[in-house]
């Protein structure tokens, strides 16, 4: 898989028209759902090089990333005449640059594809990598094909659309690359007022938390390796975000960083990460994200869902964790007993 073309721009329409004419498309469509249609969607509707587009509509929220969306989009695709030269953009966040590529990736065996993130998630996480996929049988992400878009604009104007909740989700997931890269990187993010965000300082802090993952994925671009660091979190976080959508859903970054908590409390037990560094790490997830409210009765049913991680081998668990930061231990496994330790300490905090 080659290079993925990202571009971190603050002239969209400019940019957007250079990557539409680079595809030669032959019918462009945008996929949007029910909030970026409205919220998004607006920004971008009077580009010249948008005059001729068709719109396509999902609706919004991780409940919806589901088959049924996929089968939705393929079949406007049909309808509205899609051929194996056409272009779908995705404008949107996560749930829409994963699922409106995979939906591309699939259709007639692929059509090309401009993803326009517009949420802080998908800017340094979900639209990045060429991972695609759909929620299947109450697992995350479970069906999916890795494909690179032909590009990815990112523009942080979009986030000015965005409320609290969502900015903290996709800060998450910096985190995470501050975790995996350096001190000094880890240091800015933990010392940024992420309560009173300046939104071009944070510009450049995602800048700089998307050349993490490139760098990460150009030297293994299918998880077969080193690819497995962007793991770290997600291993208990997926286990999070799957039980949470049994009851109440909660934004992906919110159960990567409760994933977090618990995995750097195993690389303290298993692979001599700092203890007051999981402290500080533990202290500021509880005061910015709170914590899913769990209890011992639902331990069994986090571990089958652990069990279920497209990371594990035969039956075990498995972890990516740290020896320290930018320290990563991939292909990491923890008892029963182990991981509940880990709850407990979640459950109980510092």
């Amino acid at each position: 898989m080659e290079k993925q073309k990202v571009i971190i721009s603050e002239q969209l329409e400019q940019v957007l028209a250079t990557e539409i004419a680079e595809c030669k498309a032959d019918r462009i469509f945008i996929l949007t759902d029910e909030t970026t249609h409205r919220l998004c969607l607006p920004v971008v509707k009077d580009y010249q090089c948008l005059e001729v587009v068709q719109e396509i509509i999902i609706p919004a929220g991780d409940t919806n990333k589901t088959l049924e969306s996929v089968t939705h989009v393929w079949s406007e695709l049909q309808r509205m005449g899609a051929t194996r030269h056409s272009l779908l953009i995705n404008l949107g966040g996560g749930m829409v640059t994963d699922l409106g590529a995979f939906a591309a990736s699939t259709f007639k065996r692929g059509i090309s594809i401009i993803n326009i993130p517009t949420t802080l998630l998908s800017m340094v996480d979900a639209s990045v990598g060429g991972k695609t996929g759909f929620n299947f049988g109450g697992l995350k992400n479970e069906i999916g094909v890795f494909n690179n878009a032909n590009c990815v604009i990112l523009d942080t104007a979009f986030l000015k659309t965005m409320d609290e909740e969502n900015i903290l989700s996709g800060y998450a997931e910096m985190l995470k690359h501050g975790l995996i890269s350096t001190e000094e990187h880890w240091a800015e993010l933990m010392n940024f007022d992420i309560d009173n965000p300046d939104l071009r300082e944070l510009g450049l802090l995602v800048a700089k938390s998307v050349k993490v993952k490139e760098r990460i994925v150009m030297e293994d671009p299918t998880e077969k390796g080193i690819r497995k660091a962007l793991n770290l979190g997600h291993t208990v976080g997926h286990a999070f975000e799957s039980l949470a959508l049994q009851r109440q859903p909660v934004l992906h970054g919110y159960a990567v960083a409760w994933g977090l908590v618990c995995e750097l409390y195993l690389s303290v037990a298993k692979t001599g990460f700092p203890v007051e560094k999981m402290r500080q790490m533990t202290r500021f997830i509880f005061e910015h994200y709170g914590r899913m409210p769990i209890t011992c009765d639902d331990y069994p049913t986090l571990l089958e869902l652990m069990t279920h991680d497209k990371k594990n081998t035969g039956r075990d668990i498995n972890f990516t964790l740290l020896g320290g930061i930018g320290d990563i231990r991939i292909n990491q496994t923890a008892t029963k007993e182990e991981i509940e330790e880990a709850l407990d300490f979640y459950r109980e905090g510092c």
